[in-house]
């Protein structure tokens, strides 16, 4: 991770924090570098065992509320099926993944081709769309032995 595009995305949260008037507390900042520092998309144990090395009194509960806080505020978003571990992702920019169907790794794919998709007009009747995100899947490099 670049160390300045780790900075903006620190300064992004705190400004996003302090205009929904939530505390900047120690532990939300922590989890939130947690999660911004890594490019593999931690999932919530990960964030935890990271975040303990630092504060040591940190709940897994704790890390998974604030998680989903973020979550909710558009500072992180989720990626894989939910009925999987999910994992969380501090790149909010438009980009989709490709997720490995054997080892589960998660790869951003920054692809212009495929760009900021829309969502098809025959979703209308079925409900409102809050983003449409792309999941390629197949093996990585590593399981299909081209390493």
């Amino acid at each position: 991770m670049d160390e300045n595009e780790l900075e903006q995305r620190l300064e992004h949260f705190k400004d996003v924090c302090r205009n929904e008037g939530l505390k900047l507390t120690y532990q939300r900042i922590v989890i939130f570098e947690e999660v911004a520092k890594w490019r593999d998309h931690p999932d919530a144990e990960t964030v935890f065992r990271g975040v303990r090395d630092r504060v040591p009194t940190v709940s897994l509960d704790t890390v998974y509320r604030t998680l989903w806080m973020l979550n909710a505020m558009g500072l992180i978003t989720t990626v894989g099926p939910p009925r999987e571990k999910v994992r969380f992702d501090a790149d909010v920019s438009p980009h989709h993944h490709f997720v490995c169907s054997r080892c589960g790794a998660v790869y951003d794919v920054h692809c212009p081709k495929l760009g900021p998709l829309d969502a098809p007009d025959e979703i209308e009747g079925v409900g409102q769309v809050e983003s449409v995100r792309l999941e390629l899947r197949g093996l990585c490099r590593r399981c299909a032995g081209n390493v």
